[in-house]
C-alpha cells in the first residue's frame, strides 16, 4: 500500500485532470471558438467512444507485454494529445483531439485495476481501490483552483484555455518515463519486502488464483458470459454518467452564479474533499464488512436523489450542492462495486473481463455530458441532470438483483 500506491494515485490524478481540465477551458473557449452547450457536452462525452474501441485491445496488450512498458507508452501518448487540444479550431478538431485522448487513456484504468489485483488480495482490494479512486475528487481538488488560476495566463501568442491545456498535458509525458524505473509488474522481483513478506504474498496470491480456476468455475463462465457483462457494465455506467456530467458541468454552473475564474476554480474544488473522504469511507466500510452489494447500490440510491433535487431547482446554490452531492454518490461506488466485479475472475479472464465492464461502462461518460448539454441548449436549465439521477437509481437496482450470484471475499 505505502510502496504502490502513492505513485498510482499520481498517475491517475494526472490522467484524471487531463480529462477534465475541458470544464473549466470551456469558459473561455465558448466565446472564442463559438462553441454551443451542445458542442461541449459532445465533445466532453466522445471522449468515452475512443475508450469504446480501443480499451480491449489496449488492455490485452498491457497483460501481454506488462504494465511498465505500456503504461509508458499510453501515458506519452496521451500527455502528447492533451498538449496539442491548444490547436483546436472548431467543433471538427474539438471532436478528434477528443477522441484521440480516449483512445490513448483507453488501457490505463482497467490496466491499473488489473494491476492491483496482481499485488493485493481479496480482503484488502476493495480498500486499495477506494484509496486509488480518490485521486478523481484529489485531481479536482488540486486541479482546479490551477485551471482557473491558468484561464487568467495570457502571452506568447496563446489564450488562456491554451496554456491550461499545456501546462497540464505535460506531466503524463514525464511521469510516463518514470513509470519505466519505479513499478514493477510482479511481486517477483520487488526488493522492499523481506523474503517472508514476498513468500506470503505470492502464496496468498497463488491460493485466490487457484480457487478462481478449480472451486470457482461456474462464476468464471457466468463472469465471462455477456449477460452478465452487460448487467454489470449497466451498473458501472451510472458512475461515470454522473461523475463526468458533474465535472464538466460544475465549473459552468459555479460561472453563472457570478464567479470570476479564479473564485469559480476555488469553489469547484470543495466537493471534491467531500467526495474524497465519502469514499474512503465506503471503500473500508466495505472491506471491514466483506458486503458489496449494499456498498455499491446504496451510494448510487443517495446520489440519484441529490440529482433529482438539483434538476428542478431554480436556487443556484441548491443546484451546485445538489450536483456535489450526486457526485458523492456515484464515486463512493467505486471501490466496493471493482471488489465485486473481480472477486472470482483472474488472469487474461480479468483482464477482458474487466475492459468489457469499464467500456461499455464509461459510455456513461458520453451519456452524462452530453444529455446536460442538449438539455441547455433547449431550456438554458440543469435539467438533465434528472436523468443520470434516474440513471443512478436504476444502477442501483441492477447491483441488487444480481448480488446474489457475487461472492463475498472473505473479510478477514
Amino acid at each position: 500500500m505505502w510502496r504502490l500506491m502513492p505513485f498510482l494515485f499520481l498517475l491517475y490524478i494526472v490522467a484524471y485532470l487531463d480529462r477534465i481540465n475541458l470544464g473549466f477551458a470551456i469558459l473561455q473557449m465558448r466565446g472564442q471558438l463559438n462553441l454551443g452547450d451542445s458542442v461541449f457536452g459532445n465533445a466532453a462525452g466522445i471522449f468515452f467512444f475512443g475508450y469504446l474501441i480501443f480499451q480491449l485491445p489496449s488492455n490485452l496488450i498491457l497483460e501481454k507485454v506488462g504494465v511498465r512498458r505500456w503504461i509508458f507508452v499510453l501515458m506519452v501518448l496521451w500527455g502528447l494529445v492533451s498538449c496539442g487540444m491548444i490547436f483546436i479550431r472548431g467543433p471538427k478538431s474539438f471532436y478528434g483531439l477528443r477522441f484521440l485522448l480516449g483512445a490513448a487513456e483507453a488501457g490505463f484504468f482497467p490496466g491499473m485495476i488489473l494491476y492491483m489485483k496482481n499485488w493485493f488480495p481479496a480482503s484488502s482490494r476493495g480498500r486499495a481501490v477506494a484509496w486509488f479512486m480518490t485521486a478523481n475528487p484529489l485531481a479536482g481538488l488540486i486541479g482546479s483552483p490551477i485551471s482557473g488560476a491558468l484561464l487568467g495566463l495570457h502571452g506568447h501568442g496563446f489564450a488562456g484555455w491554451q496554456w491550461l491545456f499545456l501546462v497540464e498535458g505535460t506531466p503524463a509525458i514525464v511521469l510516463g518515463v518514470a513509470v519505466l524505473w519505479v513499478l514493477e509488474d510482479s511481486p517477483v522481483r520487488i526488493t522492499w519486502l523481506t523474503e517472508v513478506q514476498r513468500k506470503w504474498l505470492a502464496s496468498e496470491l497463488e491460493r485466490e488464483r487457484v480457487e478462481t480456476e478449480s472451486g470457482g468455475r461456474e462464476q468464471s463462465l457466468m463472469f465471462k458470459t455477456l449477460g452478465r457483462s452487460v448487467l454489470l457494465s449497466l451498473v458501472y455506467f451510472a458512475l461515470p454518467a454522473c461523475m463526468y456530467g458533474v465535472t464538466f458541468w460544475l465549473p459552468t454552473a459555479v460561472h453563472l452564479s457570478g464567479r470570476e475564474y479564479s473564485a469559480t476554480g476555488r469553489v469547484v474544488a470543495i466537493p471534491y474533499i467531500i467526495t474524497a473522504l465519502a469514499m474512503v469511507v465506503v471503500g473500508m466500510s466495505s472491506d471491514r464488512s466483506g458486503e458489496r452489494v449494499w456498498h455499491t447500490a446504496g451510494p448510487a440510491f443517495f446520489g440519484g436523489a441529490a440529482l433529482a433535487l438539483a434538476a428542478y431547482s431554480g436556487t443556484p446554490w441548491i443546484v451546485i450542492v445538489g450536483m456535489s452531492l450526486g457526485m458523492v454518490g456515484a464515486q463512493s461506488m467505486a471501490g466496493p462495486f471493482w471488489a465485486m466485479a473481480t472477486a472470482r475472475t483472474s488472469g487474461r479472464a480479468a483482464a477482458a473481463g474487466i475492459a468489457v465492464i469499464n467500456s461499455l461502462g464509461n459510455l456513461g461518460g458520453y451519456f452524462g455530458p452530453s444529455i446536460i448539454g442538449f438539455v441547455r441548449s433547449s431550456t438554458g436549465q440543469f435539467r438533465g441532470l434528472l436523468a443520470i439521477g434516474v440513471v443512478m437509481a436504476i444502477s442501483a437496482i441492477i447491483a441488487l438483483a444480481i448480488g446474489q450470484n457475487t461472492t463475498k471475499p472473505d473479510p478477514t
